[in-house]
């Protein structure tokens, strides 16, 4: 693919997450000029290329961003909250530190901002890491930056949450466990987000290449890991209580990635196909991951 630009660079927001990681991966496989923007740059000290320049970011922090879009052309964001960590909410990060980029964009002349949200995300407002998102994108479309939405069924990595749940012997359903869904791994993902760069569309939906319903997902995963299928299915009307209990009793630290979780599983999350990684393989990889990981443990002890 060829990148016609007038400014050299492309900049990765969030380098270091899941996303990110396989962002700098593709940038680097294309032979792309790029900087990688991190709290931890660190962390990606296992990449080294010429054309990658690594810069350390407090995204929460405008002036920790000051002239380091300067070259740029297109900005990559995956910032956002995974796991609640360090007191900030998903205002903070997932909006306030997404503002803080593109008001840095503007000013640099950044042609292009590319931002990935959630599949969905627009219908699904109550919740409070959608809100952020969506109250991020509704500035965006108006920035008059050039601009596109990734919208993703889920990170192959979201997925883990079955697999954990198998390795400790039963996987809990909530209804029939027939919603459908087609997560994408976070390589194929990357691919989505650089084919972007001189897209026309402002807004991608896209899942992986296989659809699956929740329980062929949890028998994947109890079958990884080695269990005896085991599903256990709770009646929806108990998911529901626990969205609403626990918007009383939790703090969002706790609540949000749950609330997120058990809100997404009452329906149906599929998006056009792309890719080729199978979700199968990557049960199979973690899972041995873990295995590796707890033997290791225990000959140290």
């Amino acid at each position: 693919m060829n990148f016609k630009m007038n400014k050299k660079n492309i900049a990765i927001a969030g380098a270091t997450g899941y996303l990110g990681k396989y962002l700098v991966e593709e940038l680097i496989d294309q032979r792309l000029n790029g900087i990688a923007l991190a709290r931890s740059p660190e962390k990606l000290n296992e990449y080294s290329a010429e054309n990658l320049e690594k810069i350390k970011t407090d995204f929460t922090r405008p002036q920790s961003l000051q002239g380091v879009l300067k070259t740029v052309d297109t900005l990559i964001s995956t910032v956002g909250i995974t796991r609640q960590k360090d007191g900030l909410s998903y205002l903070d990060v997932d909006y306030q530190a997404n503002i803080n980029l593109l008001e840095e964009a503007q000013k640099a002349g950044v042609r292009k901002f590319i931002y990935v949200a959630v599949l969905n995300g627009q219908n699904m407002r109550e919740l409070r890491i959608c809100e952020a998102k969506e109250r991020f994108v509704d500035r965006l479309k108006i920035s008059g930056l050039e601009y596109t939405i990734i919208r993703p069924t889920g990170f192959f990595s979201d997925m883990k949450d079955f697999l954990e749940m198998a390795q400790r012997g039963s996987v809990y359903l909530f209804g029939k466990g027939d919603k459908k869904m087609n997560p994408i791994h976070g390589k194929d993902l990357a691919k989505v987000c650089f084919n972007a760069v001189n897209s026309n569309q402002t807004e991608v939906l896209v899942g992986g290449p296989e659809v699956f319903t929740h329980r062929q997902i949890a028998e994947m995963a109890l079958k990884a890991a080695g269990k005896k299928p085991k599903i256990i299915r709770l009646p929806d009307f108990l998911r529901k209580a626990i969205i609403a209990l626990a918007r009383t009793f939790f703090t969002e630290k706790t609540f949000g990635p749950v609330e997120f979780f058990l809100t997404a599983m009452a329906f149906d999350m599929v998006a056009p196909k792309f890719g080729t990684h199978k979700l199968i393989h990557f049960f199979a990889v973690s899972a041995k991951n873990t295995r590796q990981h707890k033997n290791k443990k225990n000959e140290l002890t």
